[in-house]
C-alpha cells in the first residue's frame, strides 16, 4: 500500500534511511527517495538535510540532487538560496533530462514562466540533436513540460511544441489540456462542462510529468529465462504465477501498458535474480514461494536505482533481451 498520510510518509522515509544503511552501494538513490517522502510528509528541512549529506560526497548525479534541493528549498521560504542553485545549474547545463525537467518545473510552479521557457529550450537544444525524432523516454516530458509553459505563455508553436503534440497520444489534444483558460470552466454549473473538464484533467494528471523529478519507478518484476527457470525448480508454488517464460513476458508488457493507460506515471522494469529474491525474503522473514512477496520485491529494487524506464524507444533494444528493437519485439503489437 502507498503512503497516503504525513505519518505514512515519515514512516517510509524512515523505512529507506534504515535500508541505506544496508546497502551503502545504494545510498544516493535510497536516501533521494527518502527526502521525496519527508517532503510529502512536510518535513521540508530534514529532507533538506538528506540532500546536503548527498552533495557533502560524490553522487553520481550531483545536478540532479541540486535540482532537488532547490525545488525543496523554495518551497518553504527560502526563494533566494533556491534561485542561486538553480542559477548555478543553468550555467553548468546539464547532459541528462531530470535536473533540467525539476527546474522547468520549479520556475512554472513560482510563477516564473519566462525563465522556465528559457530552461527548457536550452535543455532541449543541448540534449536533442535537431533532427532527432526518436526522442529518449527521459526527455519525452521535458518536451511536454515545455509545451505547457509556452501555451501558458501564449507562444506560438514551435518544432518542439508540434514534436510535443506528436508524441501526445491521449484522446485530449496537448493544446486543449494546457489552455490557461481550461481552469475557468471549473466554476460552471453545468455539469456537462464540468464533466468535461475532469475528462481533460484526468488525462493530463495521466501525462504530466512528476516522477521524473523523484526518479523512483513504478517497477515490474523481470525474470531473465535462467532465473525463472532457477526461480520455479525452488518454488514451483510461483508456477501459477509464471506458467511459461513467453507468458511472463507478454503479461509483464501487457500490465505496463495497462498502467500507462491508467495515467501512472514513469514506469520502469526491475530485472529480478533469485539469490536477491531469496535475500529480499529472509529479510522480511517470509518465505520466497509467496507470491505477495514478488511486487514488495520489485517495489525494493526500484528504490534501489535498478529499473530501467519502460517504454524503450522503438529503436532501441527491447527490454526482454531478444536482441530485436522495441518496436519489432514487444512494442510491436
Amino acid at each position: 500500500m502507498r503512503p497516503d498520510t504525513p505519518a505514512d510518509h515519515t514512516t517510509e522515509a524512515e523505512r529507506l534511511l534504515r535500508t541505506a544503511a544496508q546497502y551503502p552501494e545504494d545510498r544516493e538513490q535510497l536516501l533521494l527517495r527518502a527526502a521525496a517522502h519527508l517532503e510529502l510528509a512536510g518535513e521540508r528541512p530534514r529532507a533538506a538535510t538528506l540532500y546536503d549529506d548527498l552533495l557533502a560526497g560524490s553522487p553520481d548525479d550531483p545536478q540532479l540532487v541540486k535540482a532537488l534541493k532547490a525545488a525543496n528549498l523554495w518551497e518553504y521560504g527560502h526563494e533566494a538560496e533556491a534561485r542561486a542553485i538553480i542559477e548555478g545549474i543553468r550555467a553548468s547545463v546539464p547532459a541528462d533530462a531530470a535536473p533540467w525537467e525539476i527546474v522547468t518545473e520549479t520556475l512554472e510552479t513560482h510563477d516564473e514562466l519566462e525563465q522556465a521557457e528559457a530552461a527548457a529550450t536550452t535543455a532541449l537544444t543541448t540534449l536533442l540533436p535537431e533532427s532527432s525524432r526518436d526522442i529518449p523516454y527521459a526527455t519525452q516530458s521535458l518536451v511536454t513540460t515545455r509545451h505547457r509553459v509556452r501555451r501558458l505563455l501564449a507562444l506560438p508553436h514551435d518544432t518542439w511544441d508540434t514534436l510535443a503534440d506528436d508524441l501526445h497520444t491521449a484522446e485530449v489534444p496537448l493544446d486543449e489540456l494546457h489552455d490557461p483558460k481550461r481552469l475557468w470552466s471549473l466554476g460552471s454549473s453545468d455539469p456537462a462542462e464540468l464533466k468535461a473538464e475532469i475528462t481533460r484533467l484526468r488525462s493530463e494528471l495521466g501525462s504530466y510529468r512528476t516522477a521524473l523529478s523523484r526518479p523512483f519507478p513504478v517497477a515490474v518484476l523481470h525474470w531473465p529465462r535462467p532465473e525463472l527457470d532457477e526461480l520455479l525448480a525452488a518454488y514451483p508454488e510461483l508456477e501459477s504465477e509464471y506458467p511459461t517464460y513467453e507468458a511472463h513476458l507478454t503479461d509483464l508488457e501487457a500490465s505496463l501498458r495497462e498502467l500507462a493507460q491508467a495515467g501512472t506515471p514513469n514506469l520502469g522494469i526491475v530485472p529480478g535474480t533469485v539469490p536477491s529474491y531469496e535475500a529480499f525474503a529472509a529479510s522480511e522473514s517470509t518465505s520466497p514461494s509467496q507470491a505477495p512477496l514478488l511486487p514488495q520485491y520489485a517495489t525494493t529494487l526500484a528504490a534501489r536505482g535498478l529499473a530501467t524506464p519502460w517504454p524503450p524507444p522503438r529503436t532501441a533494444p527491447c527490454w526482454c533481451g531478444s536482441g530485436e528493437t522495441y518496436g519489432e519485439c514487444h512494442g510491436g503489437a
